[in-house]
């Protein structure tokens, strides 16, 4: 750990070895799939911000007015001067919405990309600098534990922009049942979660015009190029997503356009033409579904707020009863 004035850095960066061994496993799975933790190398953190500011893609801008018109209920049902945790943290843009009101003793961003991590912390500390700031590269999809976690400080776990769908629902579960355990007893659970809709709007928002969500899929296979030296092609494939009424999700492929061969470390992929790689899922809940979840996994619901479209919610949890 290294120190600079208010910022603290905690490198438990995963080995290149364990992006190695997922990729790999995951090209030899029927269908093919990729954990979508991997989209974000730092090229990938700059194209999903990008993503975040298209016209199509409402849950961003949705989720920030919810933030600022909630943020004084928010203070009042967590209280000052609380440990404020946020596991993929990105660029911190949503978090400046409750620092002011919140007024935490410190800030907590954890995130897998080490650069674009360590920037944002450097940036909040300089925007807030009675803040202490202390910036986990981790992967936060394992079970975690806390780098800084003064005693007797009430935490708050900050999940905003609905990625608790990127998760299978039993998946999901496990993880929310690690932030019970990260909370602790007096702990609580602030978090974003996109809602079931019109497909139209669920389809037009990961296939934006601008194609920044194909440019963002498809920096993965830029990202396996480049940090495992495989033998492949991006420009044969293409971005596809769609919603899956059936399963309550929206699904990110990258379609092969021809049969064709992908080679990493000697060993062959064989690819038919339209195969695909299946890179990320978003599911999507109802405020019932989602309050259910969070139950089994020991939350306890205390307060709900939506938009008027009710195109997103925001959940506020207490740890147990």
């Amino acid at each position: 750990m290294s120190k600079m004035p208010a910022v603290y850095y905690y490198d438990e960066h995963p080995p290149e070895a364990d992006f190695y061994a997922e990729v790999i496993d995951g090209l030899k799975h029927r269908p093919r799939r990729i954990s979508p933790k991997f989209f974000y190398d730092e090229r990938g953190s700059e194209l999903f911000d990008a993503i975040c500011r298209t016209e199509e893609y409402y849950p961003t801008r949705t989720e920030q007015a919810l933030l600022q018109q909630h943020a004084g209920e928010i203070a009042g049902l967590i209280g000052e001067r609380c440990l404020l945790i946020e596991p993929g943290s990105g660029n911190s843009e949503k978090v400046r919405l409750l620092l002011d009101v919140l007024h935490p003793s410190a800030y907590l961003p954890m995130d897998i990309s080490r650069d674009f991590l360590y920037q944002a912390a450097d940036q909040v500390a300089q925007e807030y600098p009675w803040l202490e700031v202390h910036a986990a590269c981790v992967d936060f999809t394992a079970p975690l534990s806390l780098p800084y976690c003064p005693p007797a400080t009430r935490k708050l776990i900050f999940f905003p922009g609905s990625s608790i769908g990127n998760f299978e629902p039993e998946q999901a579960e496990v993880f929310l049942r690690n932030l019970t355990s990260v909370a602790g007893a007096q702990g609580s659970l602030l978090i974003g979660v996109d809602l079931k809709k019109d497909p139209a709007i669920l389809n037009a928002a990961y296939n934006d015009r601008a194609g920044v969500t194909a440019a963002f899929n498809l920096n993965l296979l830029h990202r396996i190029r480049r940090e495992l030296d495989a033998e492949l092609d991006p420009g044969l494939f293409e971005h596809d997503a769609w919603y899956n009424d059936t399963l309550g999700r929206v699904e990110m492929h990258l379609v092969s356009q021809q049969a064709q061969q992908l080679k990493i470390d000697g060993q062959l992929f064989e690819f038919d033409k339209d195969e695909t790689i299946h890179t990320e899922s978003s599911y999507k809940y109802t405020v019932e579904e989602f309050i259910d979840l969070a139950g089994r996994a020991g939350f306890t619901s205390r307060q709900v707020w939506t938009d008027p479209d009710n195109l997103f919610s925001l959940h506020y949890f207490d740890v147990g009863d």
